[in-house]
């Protein structure tokens, strides 16, 4: 029976890797925050789906920015 993600140590790159995403994923979530409190509207958006042929896939993302209208006018 073969090891899952090709072997130990190939598993322990896969959990490394998913860690890295996990922290960047939270990184953004903090940036999104501070966006949102700035007067933006976030919206992460699928831009492509990537696979590596063995089944397995990932989708990478873009991010669309409203910004809130101002009224600096004085009346």
């Amino acid at each position: 029976m073969s090891e899952p993600f090709g072997g130990p140590g190939k598993r322990q790159e896969v959990e490394t890797l998913i860690r890295r995403v996990a922290d960047t994923l939270h990184r953004l979530n903090e940036q999104i925050e501070a966006a949102v409190k700035a007067g933006a509207t976030v919206e992460l958006m699928r831009r492509s789906r990537i696979h590596n042929g063995s089944g397995q896939w990932g989708d990478q993302m873009i991010p669309i920015i409203r910004m809130a209208e101002q009224n600096d006018r004085k009346d």
